[in-house]
């Protein structure tokens, strides 16, 4: 990819349905984009083609930190080779992080090593999916069209089984995984670009290794859009946040007439061909009332312990049964609701990491072509246990929740239609717009 061609931006995911979200956001501005699963070779750049918006997912956020090197290193180094003007660090819009698995300051250490600007923006919310941040304190919907809550007592995030929100600041936040965070509030867009100008040079003379700025509203996205692409003129920078950090760049480029003056808007998405098959290993509670309310779909439930525990016999028996189902033309959603009980260190992690491979062994016993996995742990494993390189965006089911087409080698697995949701993400309806179709979102 020659310098004349690099991507506007470059995004790592960490997770692979949040990095979905960012694809979608993207490609409804009008960017080009591809999200790979890992770092591409060169035949598969040249299959993708030119891109304005290039995507890696990944699974740092349910990472310890020297694992997260491990993932991170060869991507900053992958993208440093691109040199785009904007590296994008993407996280949850709800900041799932913690000292111990996830650490954001790790990832900043990382990318630092490749990317020398002192400007490392953090864009604190996304107001299109009810998250908000004011005076660097964040607030979240419960689901959506739900009541906001600060998070520190949302009912998921504050019990959140990895990753427990504790702190509502930010900075103090991220301050617990080794970052001096400054921030810019909600009333400094109030006034001149001018004056915002100057109030960050005053910041970046207190060498902060990152600023946090304020999200209210969808307004105050555009001059965070402005500041990080006039400074990514400037010198290659690294921005960190959820797909707002796009949605920021695409309003700006947008005012700037290099976007189309309207996004692309949600696709329609057409009914499957043939029988859809979900895989639900979220615990969270708005994934719960998901399954709940489809009904498109024979349920089955999964023995959590009896998938961790690789009981070969039993897990050889909901395959041959599940398979079966899918294979007589029957929409089937598996979930493993029992998961909240199991006992010992990284219990969920090795509960995502059983479902990915229960799905990798499912693919090859059916004609399925459409799928859905419910959780972003469980998502990122899933698609690590399959053969697939790449996606691009096919269409929003819910917002936040992308259907994607997968890019594959083999013909098994190349043209599957993908749903990765995270737990929190979707209208109760969910499940069954992924086996009906849907008008758009």
């Amino acid at each position: 990819m020659t310098r004349q061609h690099r991507p506007r931006v470059c995004f790592y995911g960490d997770d692979f349905t949040g990095a979905t979200d960012t694809l979608a956001t993207a490609t409804e501005a009008g960017l080009r984009s591809l999200l790979f699963l890992r770092v591409p070779d060169r035949r598969q750049l040249e299959a993708a083609g030119v891109l304005d918006c290039l995507g890696v997912a990944g699974a740092a956020r349910s990472m310890a930190p020297p694992e997260m090197r491990e993932e991170l290193e060869p991507v900053a180094r992958f993208f440093a080779g691109l040199q785009p003007p904007v590296t994008h660090y993407k996280i949850c819009s709800t900041f799932d992080s913690a000292p111990y698995v996830g650490n954001i300051g790790t990832a900043l250490s990382v990318w630092r090593q490749h990317i020398v600007n002192d400007f490392v923006p953090i864009v604190g919310g996304q107001p299109n999916l009810q998250r908000y941040c004011l005076f660097s304190n964040l607030y979240a919907a419960v689901n959506g069209g739900g009541e906001v809550f600060r998070i520190d007592r949302h009912q998921t995030m504050r019990n959140h089984p990895v990753t427990p929100m504790h702190e509502t600041d930010m900075r103090v936040h991220l301050a617990g995984q080794g970052m001096r965070v400054a921030a810019i509030h909600a009333p400094a867009y109030a006034g001149s670009a001018e004056q915002l100008d100057a109030q960050l040079e005053r910041l970046a003379q207190e060498r902060p290794d990152a600023v946090l700025f304020d999200v209210g509203d969808a307004a105050h996205l555009l001059p965070i859009g402005r500041q990080i692409w006039q400074r990514a003129q400037r010198q290659p920078l690294l921005a960190i946040g959820a797909s707002s950090v796009v949605q920021a760049l695409c309003g700006h480029w947008r005012e700037q007439g290099e976007l189309p003056a309207s996004s692309i808007g949600a696709t329609r998405i057409a009914a499957p061909d043939g029988a859809v098959f979900v895989l639900a290993g979220s615990l969270s509670p708005v994934t719960a009332r998901q399954v709940v309310a489809a009904t498109s779909y024979e349920r089955v439930t999964l023995d959590a312990r009896r998938l961790v525990n690789e009981d070969q016999a039993y897990i050889e028996s909901m395959l041959s049964r599940i398979a079966q189902r899918l294979n007589d033309g029957h929409h089937v959603l598996a979930s493993t609701a029992d998961g909240a009980h199991l006992d010992g260190e990284h219990a969920s992690l090795r509960l995502a990491q059983a479902s990915g491979n229960f799905l990798r062994r499912l693919l090859p016993l059916t004609t399925v072509r459409r799928i859905g996995v419910a959780g972003g742990d469980t998502s990122s494993h899933a698609l690590k246990a399959l053969d697939i390189w790449g996606l691009s965006y096919l269409g929003k089911l819910s917002p936040g929740v992308a259907l994607c087409r997968a890019h594959a080698d083999g013909a098994r697995e190349d043209g599957i239609e993908l749903m990765l949701k995270g737990g929190q993400m979707g209208g109760e309806d969910l499940f069954d717009r992924l086996a009906k179709g849907s008008n758009g979102a």
